[in-house]
């Protein structure tokens, strides 16, 4: 999908999800890089067919936060820093180790979770490139194949995004946008329902420590 595409997909769903921009949003590759190096090249990436670089990762993100309705950096800052926690500075987009069938995306959801924003895309958007029909045929052939209709680039980065809008709470979405280590953790454990580490905070601080993208 070319960008222009993307673009004209975003004032779509914006119009119809969300609450209007109040600004672009602008995150770059620098800003990627600055918060996770490994994200600069995919030199030796493990299964190259899923890593991307910051440079190509950018956009997708960028677009998704639009599509989300995502304007406050507290909130852009903490997905940034859970996608690259949870796949390996983007090297990943499904699950390797231990290779759970059908959990993946940037955000490496559970198959569930999958099946859900496959259903939303096909019902929400109708140039998701996503059809009911297509989610029923892939349901029966397998959770593999339901994270193959949203682990595209553009829906792979932008399920962070999805998950945030349309499964937590608005106490947890308020809580990362106050940028507080309290409102983060929640967000950890109470929505995402996964443990607190030091690597997690670790890329939450450089990710908030850029106070602007």
């Amino acid at each position: 999908m070319q960008l222009t595409t993307i673009f004209t997909l975003c004032a779509i769903l914006s119009a119809t999800f969300t609450s209007p921009l109040k600004r672009a949003i602008t995150i770059t590759a620098a800003n990627i890089v600055s918060v996770d190096p490994k994200t600069s090249s995919c030199a030796n990436a493990p299964v190259a067919d899923q890593c991307r670089t910051a440079a190509q990762a950018a956009p997708y993100i960028s677009i998704s936060y639009s599509n989300f309705g995502i304007t406050d950096f507290n909130t852009q800052a903490s997905l940034l820093a859970l996608m690259l926690y949870e796949s390996g500075a983007f090297k990943y987009s499904t699950n390797i180790y231990p290779g759970i069938a059908g959990q993946g995306t940037r955000n490496m959801q559970n198959p569930e979770d999958n099946l859900a924003y496959a259903e939303w895309l096909a019902t929400v958007c109708s140039n998701c490139g996503v059809t009911s029909a297509q989610v029923q045929e892939a349901s029966a052939a397998g959770p593999a194949a339901v994270l193959d209709l949203v682990n595209t680039d553009e829906w792979g980065f932008g399920s962070a995004a999805w998950f945030l809008k349309t499964q937590c709470s608005e106490s947890i979405q308020q809580g990362l946008a106050a940028g507080t280590q309290a409102g983060w953790e929640d967000y950890l454990t109470v929505c995402l329902r996964a443990a607190v580490d030091d690597e997690r905070n670790q890329l939450w601080t450089a990710a908030m420590g850029l106070k602007q993208w």
